[in-house]
């Protein structure tokens, strides 16, 4: 049975509504890969529904070295806990990605620290790190050079969690623009193998997010949300309890600041309103999905709460990006949709 080039998904030409439609016998990629290559346009949603336990236990039953894909951006949602205990034995390489999204201000070694500071608190260990880049040709040579050491003949299997970048890393890597690069989690549907330069790569599925903001939003919401050009902070000076609306998507109230900072890495074209907490609650109200946009599709929020004790804390919302807290400041609340998860961290930068 053939495959679609484009996602690994067979082949078929019976049913529209289903993975692997085209209507044409003889094409090498699926409908919906042809859509989103040709004009971005998502005609079948798949960010939910392919099972992560059974990509993991496939990935893991292969004899091959693992090219493990994070987002730098996204990076809380990209880690994956317990990845030594599902893929126990195997060589892990990660390639950090989206470098060139971030701050100036991030040299490559402070981000190395925060990466490695990051994978001890959770346990993982890894043969290498290597940085790599949304749009330049960053860490391929290094990407190359490991699987040369590490490789042992072996296909090297390319995985991370959904809308990490993995195929588009590889096409890089292979100097090709066969697989089908997207936006939307959910763009590979089945491992996809092919050869270059003597190595056998297999492309995986993204192994759901489902603790992130772009599990929540319409998939229309997505070019508002994730960055595509360098992360431009956005600095407010802090007196009192103040309260931030990102869209509608988020509320960040900030209780006792007394000569604090709030510095917003988001994608730019997210709004940001700001106001006292007390004021917080109206403004939500009046202007939810009015002004204050794009909202996630349930309005059922929860919230996290903390006692700032760190002089300089990153608040990270999955999918959204992070807000670095600096100064005093008493304690912070922080209202997502309910699946979506934050994580109070040291500062990366």
């Amino acid at each position: 049975m053939t495959t679609c080039k484009g996602c690994g998904v067979h082949l078929q030409y019976e049913n529209k509504l289903l993975p692997g439609y085209t209507p044409k016998k003889e094409s090498e990629y699926c409908q919906r890969c042809f859509r989103l290559i040709h004009y971005d346009d998502l005609t079948v949603s798949m960010r939910k529904g392919i099972d992560p336990d059974e990509v993991m236990k496939h990935i893991s039953e292969m004899d091959a070295l693992v090219l493990w894909v994070v987002d730098l951006f996204d990076f809380e949602a990209g880690m994956i806990p317990g990845i030594n205990r599902h893929l126990s034995g195997k060589d892990i390489i990660l390639a950090a990605g989206k470098r060139d999204l971030l701050p100036e201000t991030l040299s490559d070694e402070k981000a190395a620290r925060f990466v490695f500071s990051r994978l001890k608190e959770q346990g993982i260990t890894i043969q290498e790190l290597i940085l790599t880049s949304a749009y330049q040709q960053e860490g391929l040579d290094e990407i190359k050079d490991a699987i040369n050491r590490y490789g042992k003949g072996r296909p090297v299997v390319v995985m991370g969690r959904a809308n990490a970048g993995k195929s588009t890393l590889l096409n890089r890597l292979l100097g090709s623009n066969a697989l089908t690069m997207s936006r939307y989690p959910g763009t590979t549907l089945d491992f996809n193998q092919m050869e270059a330069d003597g190595v056998t790569w297999i492309d995986t599925p993204g192994i759901e997010i489902d603790s992130s903001i772009l599990m929540e939003t319409d998939e229309k919401d997505l070019k508002t949300i994730l960055p595509d050009r360098r992360l431009k902070p956005v600095v407010f000076q802090l007196r009192g309890d103040q309260s931030f609306a990102v869209g509608g998507l988020a509320r960040i109230d900030l209780y006792g600041c007394d000569h604090a900072s709030a510095v917003f890495y988001m994608a730019q074209t997210l709004n940001l309103h700001r106001c006292k907490v007390s004021a917080a609650q109206d403004l939500w109200k009046k202007h939810y999905n009015e002004l204050l946009v794009p909202v996630p599709k349930k309005k059922q929020f929860r919230k996290f709460s903390i006692r700032k004790e760190m002089d300089k804390m990153d608040i990270v919302i999955d999918g959204l990006g992070w807000v670095c807290v600096h100064g005093t400041m008493r304690n912070v609340d922080v209202f997502v949709p309910e699946n979506v998860n934050v994580t109070f961290r040291k500062a990366m930068l």
